[in-house]
């Protein structure tokens, strides 16, 4: 949660009610931009 609150700026409130689902397309989509901002090259392995 805490991952999605710092990103976001969102309180914990806000975090929890959102479903697992959602929660888990959020870090997709964070962790998705800073392997760009990194260059780090692509995953082959990842799904």
């Amino acid at each position: 949660m805490s991952f999605i609150s710092y990103y976001y700026h969102w309180n914990y409130e806000t975090v929890m009610t959102l479903d697992h689902k959602t929660r888990r397309k959020f870090c997709a989509e964070i962790s998705a931009i800073h392997r760009e901002i990194s260059s780090e090259p692509k995953n082959v392995f990842e799904v």
